[in-house]
């Protein structure tokens, strides 16, 4: 009786640090995906007459009693009562408990501690760029996943201890002569250096200085402006032309007339004669002309004569 009663007490107790373990937000240990681990547990006195005992997340993972082993394989533990779990995987995690039984059935030993699994940090990429408005370079090491990861600077294979940041800012006065880089990251299980960097930077050649004092928009308004004034003038001077040119045909078919009409000598009738009279002789011709007189009250029109000197 007394040891079944030894017994529930060491169960009860191991289910109080069980839960105690689990509900720590931070892990004592921590192993890759596919790595194998020794879990601390050490208990020099083992002997094949103790009750060891391993749970994973409350289920018993290994269990053995006088030498006998019912749960688990003999290569899962070492000499020392360790826990070698191997090819680890994220469901590996969680909390593990050790526990280490007299035969009467009393507590000899007890080990608790949480494990975490994270993957293998990827290995960096180092890039950098010139600023020359702040005369500096900017490098950033580059890397996957950000979280729990610890940045490490090398500047000519010297460590810069106060640099822990995932970029770095180095003045250009710093990189006279040929100055080497890298960047290493790394997490609780592994770690990874870049390759090697060696920063250029020229600054670009000055442009010349512009001659005019206005941009570039003000000047394509501007040759827009007198394009579209040079074609409007151009309009003008096309319409001013054609209409000068018209009125120069005008003016010349009236001077024609005139001119057929000076030679003429007009000679007004002081009778009346009957429309279309016309009358020559060997020397002379006369041509005879309707006047639109409306002061002309008579029954025939005023005839305008012409005489035309037909000899010279």
């Amino acid at each position: 009786m007394a040891c079944s009663a030894a017994t529930l007490c060491v169960f009860i107790l191991s289910a109080f640090i069980n839960l105690s373990a689990a509900n720590k937000d931070t892990c004592e240990l921590y192993a890759a995906v596919g790595q194998s681990l020794t879990l601390p547990f050490v208990y020099d006195r083992l002997e094949h007459s103790h009750v060891l005992r391993w749970t994973h997340n409350d289920t018993i993972i290994f269990y053995r009693q006088k030498g006998r082993v019912s749960v688990g394989k003999p290569a899962d533990i070492s000499a020392t009562g360790s826990l070698l779990p191997r090819n680890l995987q994220f469901s590996s995690a969680g909390a593990y408990q050790a526990n280490v039984l007299h035969s009467n059935g009393t507590l000899a030993k007890t080990w608790s501690g949480r494990l975490c699994i994270v993957p293998k940090v990827s290995k960096p990429q180092l890039t950098y760029s010139c600023d020359f408005k702040s005369s500096a370079v900017i490098l950033s090491c580059l890397v996957g996943n950000l979280q729990g990861l610890v940045f490490e600077w090398t500047l000519d294979e010297k460590t810069l201890p106060s640099e822990t940041k995932q970029k770095l800012s180095i003045s250009l006065a710093q990189l006279k002569g040929e100055r080497s880089f890298t960047c290493s990251v790394a997490n609780k299980v592994s770690k990874e250096r870049s390759d090697i960097v060696r920063p250029t930077c020229k600054r670009p050649t000055p442009s010349p200085p512009t001659l005019l004092c206005f941009t570039s928009k003000t000047v394509v308004a501007a040759f827009a402006g007198g394009a579209g004034l040079i074609l409007l003038l151009v309009t003008i001077i096309v319409v001013l032309c054609c209409c000068r040119r018209s009125s120069r045909k005008q003016m010349e078919l009236r001077e024609l007339r005139m001119l057929s009409l000076s030679k003429r000598e007009p000679i007004y009738c002081t009778y009346i004669v009957p429309s279309g009279l016309r009358h020559t002789d060997n020397t002379c011709w006369f041509l005879w002309e309707f006047v639109d007189n409306k002061e002309n009250t008579g029954n025939y029109p005023l005839i305008l004569c012409y005489f035309v000197n037909i000899k010279q």
